[in-house]
């Protein structure tokens, strides 16, 4: 090489060797960048990686989470479906219990019926006071188990939901008359006061129900009440009435307020009252007020007495003052002359021969041309003859073969072209059957019924 091209090389050094440097770095910048995406690259497939495990471990996890979910669902419906059993098992228990009750209330009530019947004309035949005192006896403990037995048959009604309140305008003064009249026998024999006050006061309630509740409370105070007096009241409250009863009886404890309502609680003041019972009164009374959605309530002084009431919607209707007097009496069993039932035909339809026995006896006495007939066949077999023309018809109800005493009073009427008075008597108290005897006019009376109200009621038809 020449000294020439040495010199000129030396002179291009510095500006090779600045652009040579220029280029590493631009070459390291390169590198950088692709470093940095290569890095990011690895980063998201890493990432990628991470979620597509966490995926798969998600997915697992859902797929547990969904065996066990139909797992539980499983059982679920299988649970749903044995409660839906039960259920099914409870309603058709409730029911075959309400028409047990019912069935056995009526098969019951009807020899009590004939009972009832027979010993009322032996109490009248009675020849010496120590016959009558043992009958009188005897019709308290009647009167006790037809008590028991409809209370029996009420709570089973209630369990099954089958009571339907009917609201309507309830004057109180006749029903207070009415229930105080009821109790006035069972006071006068402990020597105890009874009144009322209703202020011609009316309320918005079903009328068998509220009587029936009242006539619990009024039982109560009698059971407890040793001495003093029993009161019966009512108050107006702004747009509700306060239905009260009071009585002197020793009080009610405070650890026995709440259970008092319960079945089968007496009370320990009860022990003094020598009576039993099985403490379903009050029971009774609680169950009644919610159906009807009148608050209960309770205020007592041990010593001193008790005061239960019971709220009712107050009713607009005008309420005129019944005329009749608070110790008007029933008929005697002696005022046969009085009442006028001597020579009346009255004819029997009844397909149980102790009733028609005992029915006929009691006529008897009251001095009354009573026949009889079981069925529609003996019916037609009377109309037939010719020779019966009854002035009244006392027809049961239920006969044999599902035949109706409806049917029969139907029949009767029809081929002697006339209204005849009528009597339904029957120990179901189905809408149904009131409903049936109304449309015919006719009156119902429920099994075991009193003779004095029976007579009373055939007065009141013939006159």
């Amino acid at each position: 090489m020449t000294d020439e091209h040495t010199s000129a090389v030396a002179n291009d050094a510095p500006a090779d060797t600045g652009e040579l440097m220029r280029r590493i770095r631009k070459l390291e910048r390169i590198n950088a960048a692709l470093m940095n995406r290569v890095e990011r690259s690895l980063d998201q497939q890493a990432n990628a990686y991470s979620m597509f495990q966490t995926a798969i471990s998600l997915e697992g996890q859902i797929r547990v989470r969904t065996e066990e979910l139909k797992s539980a669902l499983n059982n679920l419906e299988y649970l749903n479906a044995e409660l839906t059993i039960a259920r099914d098992a409870s309603e058709r228990a409730n029911s075959v219990k309400t028409r047990f009750f019912t069935a056995v209330s009526h098969d019951v009530l009807q020899p009590l019926h004939a009972a009832q019947l027979s010993l009322s004309a032996l109490i009248e035949g009675a020849t010496s006071e120590e016959q009558r005192r043992l009958a009188l006896q005897v019709d308290h403990a009647l009167a006790s188990m037809e008590d028991l037995l409809r209370t029996m048959l009420d709570l089973s009604k209630l369990e099954a939901g089958v009571i339907r309140p009917r609201i309507e305008d309830v004057a109180l003064e006749p029903l207070f008359q009415s229930l105080v009249l009821d109790m006035r026998p069972l006071v006068d024999a402990k020597c105890l006061r009874i009144t009322c006050r209703s202020s011609n006061l009316a309320v918005r309630s079903d009328p068998r129900l509220l009587r029936r509740i009242l006539q619990n409370l009024l039982a109560n105070a009698h059971h407890y009440t040793r001495k003093g007096s029993i009161f019966l009241a009512a108050r107006a409250r702004g747009d509700e009435v306060r239905m009260e009863v009071w009585d002197t009886g020793p009080g009610i404890p405070e650890d026995e307020r709440e259970r008092i309502f319960e079945e089968f609680q007496r009370g320990s003041t009860s022990a003094d009252t020598h009576r039993g019972g099985f403490g379903l009164g009050l029971s009774i009374v609680s169950r009644m007020a919610q159906t009807l959605e009148h608050p209960l309530d309770l205020c007592t002084r041990p010593g001193h007495g008790t005061r239960f009431s019971i709220n009712a919607p107050r009713s607009t209707v005008a309420v005129a003052s019944s005329e009749r007097p608070q110790d008007e009496a029933l008929p005697s069993p002696d005022a046969t002359k009085a009442i006028g039932l001597a020579h009346t035909r009255v004819l029997i339809v009844d397909n149980d021969p102790r009733v028609i026995e005992a029915m006929q006896t009691l006529l008897s006495r009251w001095q009354c041309d009573a026949q009889s007939v079981r069925d529609l066949a003996d019916v037609e077999a009377l109309i037939a003859d010719g020779q019966f023309r009854p002035d009244l018809i006392l027809a049961d109800y239920h006969l044999d073969f599902g035949r109706l005493g409806t049917e029969a009073i139907d029949r009767l009427r029809a081929a002697i072209d006339a209204r005849i008075p009528a009597i339904v008597i029957t120990a179901d108290r189905a809408e149904e059957i009131l409903n049936a005897a109304r449309q015919r006019h006719c009156e119902v009376l429920h099994k075991p019924i009193r003779p004095v109200e029976l007579r009373a009621l055939m007065q009141h038809l013939l006159n």
